[in-house]
């Protein structure tokens, strides 16, 4: 999945936080719904200006930045 067309990051909106494309819902509040048990068909239901695939890219981004992640060696 191709986040970048789903999630962007403005400064005057959440203070930079990525948010859903055209919404103000941040990638960190799907990702606690969905942490907490909710179904993508549950949250897109709750707030209908999301779509499976906005729920989607946000576990996508999520994925995609922990990658990035520097890892530290055992020793």
């Amino acid at each position: 999945m191709n986040y970048r067309a789903h999630i962007a990051i403005d400064p005057n909106i959440r203070f930079g936080k990525p948010c859903v494309q055209g919404t103000r819902i941040a990638v960190s509040d799907v990702l606690d719904y969905l942490a907490s048990g909710m179904r993508d068909e549950e949250i897109v239901a709750d707030f209908p200006q999301l779509t499976l695939d906005d729920v989607r890219a946000c576990s996508a981004y999520a994925a995609e930045r922990e990658r990035r992640l520097v890892s530290i060696q055992a020793e």
